[in-house]
């Protein structure tokens, strides 16, 4: 069983910058595929990026070149570097491990066996 809590949401104006964490607890959750969700009020929740557990990343086609994914093993923590941010990033945020053999932003969480979801951060990029 898997743990998950993010932090680092908050407000900040289009054009700035904000880093989010995830803590984990739990044996092997790197073995996991693990990254980062978003949904916006009205839409479905949406892959941000996620990484497999040989470090290969998958970024939604939109988000390529803003956003960061990290993970610090020794830690227990995922990052989500987000740069340049835009009002459309305005979203709630929510890290992710999902035992899944198809680790891509559009497949993982439809594909997943098991899955674990931290309770989300608020991002709100203002214009």
């Amino acid at each position: 069983h898997l743990a998950l809590v993010e932090s680092g949401g908050g407000s900040v104006q289009a054009g700035g910058s904000l880093r989010l964490s995830c803590a984990v607890s739990g044996s092997a959750w790197s073995t996991y595929c693990t990254g980062w969700f978003r949904q916006a009020p009205g839409h479905e929740r949406e892959g941000v990026v996620v990484i497999d557990s040989v470090g290969t990343t998958d970024y939604a086609d939109s988000l390529k070149g803003r956003f960061t994914i990290s993970t610090d093993i020794a830690k227990d923590t995922l990052h989500l570097q987000m740069n340049t941010l835009k009002p459309d990033d305005t979203a709630v945020y929510y890290c992710a491990a999902l035992w899944t053999t198809q680790c891509t932003v559009i497949a993982a969480e439809a594909s997943a066996l098991d899955n674990y979801w931290g309770p989300g951060t608020q991002v709100t990029v203002s214009s």
